[in-house]
């Protein structure tokens, strides 16, 4: 593989690994500052209250998208092994 090829595949790579990652980052993300707008204005700061919305969100998002998610990775990796060369 020359230099190009190794770069092309890094940047493949990383391509897929922010689709892959990128669902559960915003579920995250988004019931996370739900959570602390509402502690904000109920005044209400116990950590397991955003704790356990964000497992719940992100497990809602495995559950939906994670069919999705495996098959980008299987994809992803079926092509780098396709792309091998042959010894």
């Amino acid at each position: 593989m020359s230099q190009a090829e190794v770069i092309e595949l890094g940047r493949q790579a990383m391509w897929v690994g922010l689709q892959v990652a990128l669902p559960v980052l915003l579920a995250g993300l988004i019931v996370g500052l739900l959570v602390s707008v509402f502690q904000a204005v109920t005044q209400i700061q116990e950590m397991t209250l955003q704790f356990v919305p964000k497992i719940l969100a992100v497990g809602l998002v495995f559950l939906f998208a994670g069919g999705w998610m495996l098959m980008q990775l299987v994809d992803f990796t079926a092509r780098v092994l396709a792309n091998l060369p042959p010894h």
